[in-house]
Order: C-alpha cells, then sequence, then structure tokens
C-alpha cells in the first residue's frame, strides 16, 4: 500500500437490507491493514521471510512481462514492500527490519505463515497483489476488494469526474435519483456518492451476492448508507419502481470480446470474474443492452456515461444510438481517459 495514505480507523460493515437480496448475504474479508495485530514474529523471521520474497520477486525479471504484460521484479519488489507495510502493526519498511536485536517481536495482522503462502500465491499464481492484501487504491478512496469482485481499474476513475461536472451546473440533475450498474465493489458509486452527499442518491445494482457484500462495506467505511442503495439483480431488472426517473445512468459494464479473455493477462484471466469482463463474441452485449435500457429508464435530460473497450467500441455505440435509439438521445460524444485513450460515451436523454 502507498504510504502516503493515512489509515487510521476501522470500520464494521453493517447489515442493511438489500432489495431482493439472497437468504443470506456474504461476509467480506477485512482489508489486511484493518485487521488487528493478533499475530507475532521475531524480527528474525521476519527478516528471513523478506529475504525469501524478495529472491522470489527478483527471479521473476521480465518473464511475466514477456509472457503477457505482467508484473516485471521491480514492480513485484514495490508489492513486497506494501505488503509489509501492510502486514505489520508499526507499518515497517525492509530497512527497520535489520537490527541486531533479532529477537524483538514484531506485532503482525497475520500470520508469518499466512505471510509465506500469500507471497507464494503472488508469484507461482499470479494472484493480483489487491486480492493479496484486500484493497486498491482509487481516486481518493481504499477500497475493499476480494477475490470474485472486480478490481477497480484507474481508467474508470475518470467517469466520475464526468459525473461532477454534469451536476456542477445543473440541479436537477445533483439533487436527481442516479444508478451504478454492475457495481462490483462500489467504487463509482462511492465516488459519485461523494459528490452527490447532501444532495442527489444512487442505486448500485449488481447480481453477485458477494460483490453486494463488498460493495456494502465500501459503502459503510466511507458513511455513505444514508445516500447509497443497493439492489440485487441484472442491469434494469431492480430498478422497475424508478422507471423513466433516473437522473443518471453510470456503468462499468463487461465489454472484453470472449476470444480475447485467454489472452490476458494472468492476474486478470485466472483470476478476476470472468462475468465481470467478458462482454459476449464482440464485447458489446452488455453495452448495446446499456444502451437500449437508458431510452426507457432516463427522465428527460437525464445522463449517462458508460465505459468501453476504447475507440471502436466507441465509435460503435455512437452510430448505434444515433441510428438506432429511436432519436431518444442528444449530445452524444466519446470522452477520453487520462491516458487520452477513447474510453467512455456519454449523452443525454430528450
Amino acid at each position: 500500500m502507498k504510504p502516503s495514505l493515512i489509515r487510521n480507523f476501522h470500520k464494521t460493515v453493517c447489515c442493511f437490507s438489500l432489495k431482493s437480496s439472497p437468504p443470506t448475504t456474504p461476509k467480506p474479508q477485512t482489508p489486511l491493514f484493518l485487521r488487528p495485530p493478533i499475530h507475532s514474529a521475531t524480527l528474525s523471521d521476519l527478516q528471513k521471510w523478506h529475504q525469501w520474497a524478495k529472491s522470489l520477486a527478483s527471479s521473476v525479471g521480465t518473464a511475466f512481462v514477456d509472457l503477457d504484460n505482467g508484473p516485471d521484479s521491480s514492480l513485484l519488489c514495490r508489492e513486497l514492500k506494501w505488503l509489509m507495510e501492510d502486514a505489520t502493526e508499526e507499518r515497517l519498511i525492509a530497512s527497520q527490519i535489520h537490527s541486531e536485536n533479532f529477537q524483538t517481536s514484531v506485532g503482525l495482522r497475520v500470520s508469518l505463515e499466512d505471510l509465506y503462502r500469500l507471497w507464494k500465491q503472488r508469484i507461482e499464481e499470479r494472484r493480483p497483489f489487491q486480492y493479496i492484501v484486500g484493497c486498491e487504491h482509487w481516486r481518493d478512496l481504499v477500497l475493499c476488494v476480494e477475490d470474485g469482485v472486480l478490481i477497480p481499474r484507474p481508467e474508470t476513475e475518470k467517469i466520475v469526474d464526468l459525473v461532477g461536472d454534469v451536476v456542477s451546473g445543473n440541479e436537477g440533475l445533483r439533487e436527481g435519483l442516479w444508478v451504478d450498474l454492475g457495481t462490483g465493489s462500489g467504487a463509482i458509486a462511492v465516488g459519485i456518492g461523494n459528490i452527490l452527499k447532501g444532495w442527489g442518491r444512487v442505486i448500485a445494482t449488481d447480481m453477485s451476492p458477494l460483490a453486494l457484500a463488498v460493495a456494502a462495506f465500501n459503502v459503510q467505511r466511507y458513511d455513505l448508507q444514508d445516500v447509497i442503495e443497493l439492489r440485487q439483480g441484472s442491469w434494469f431488472e431492480p430498478l422497475k419502481d424508478v422507471e423513466g426517473e433516473l437522473a443518471g445512468i453510470i456503468s462499468n459494464p463487461p465489454y472484453i470480446p470472449s476470444s480475447h479473455i485467454s489472452g490476458l493477462q494472468a492476474e486478470v484471466g485466472r483470476h478476476e470474474p470472468r462475468t465481470a469482463l467478458d462482454g459476449g463474441i464482440s464485447g458489446m452485449d452488455d453495452l448495446l443492452h446499456l444502451c437500449n435500457g437508458a431510452a426507457s429508464m432516463l427522465k428527460p435530460g437525464g445522463f449517462f456515461a458508460f465505459e468501453t473497450n476504447g475507440e471502436e467500441q466507441c465509435k460503435y455505440l455512437v452510430e448505434y444510438m444515433a441510428n438506432e435509439a429511436g432519436e431518444s438521445f442528444c449530445s452524444v460524444k466519446i470522452v477520453p481517459d487520462f491516458a487520452g485513450i477513447h474510453r467512455f460515451v456519454t449523452g443525454f436523454h430528450k
């Protein structure tokens, strides 16, 4: 984890109702940095683990980069530094474990045995680092994530700014009801919730009970439970009671063509949920479904922003909305992400 971020509080996720919720809601795992330091190890044993882990990371070289554009040894060593900071009570860095008093006890948030196991998973199984530590830094947030829930991407951060820009001069949109479809960890919903707090509301939907449990943890941690409501279901299905009333629809849906999944970086293709990645043969299945539904769900003047795989999908969506959507939308345009890649399609309902 990045040491500049202050993480000095630990809130337990509350249990609040989810519309159409299953009989039992999964309990999300607590991120490593929020766990109590109930384990311990000597400095000597911690140093041995660190030397072993660094050796394992260094042995990778550029093998993962050459294979599938995965992490190199330099990045893995940085991850090792962040892991040790998250795992130790005093947020130790490597230089601090080289002490003459090798028998000094160090408080740990996970057992030394588990540290060996987790780092072995990172290198040998290519398990994502975010799943190892249980969180991801996204915008100004530190979000809980875990296996089975999509890891928020840096390119998606821009979508929150798009909402901020559109509501800044529009009271009707700022005080309206927004939805984040396929919320996953709740990243977009929490980002938008912070903008609308005291004004509008957000409904975040997902099919996955685990994703909703993780989203609930993040909503609670940022004190947005009065702003964000979570509902289980596929896309617009849990929103029949608000048809035609939405001020905004936001989504980062699955958009990777099915045939491309096997070629993804191992951290993504092997470990992240396929349902959050696979957009069908062309990658457009869910994007087109969202476009078709937006026409009936948005109120007049309502805003939408959908993330895509890039320029080709953006152009297709813009053309589709102009020719196939029955003239339901206006001011439809393509917006680049922070890297300058054409990433989002935005517009308004007439």
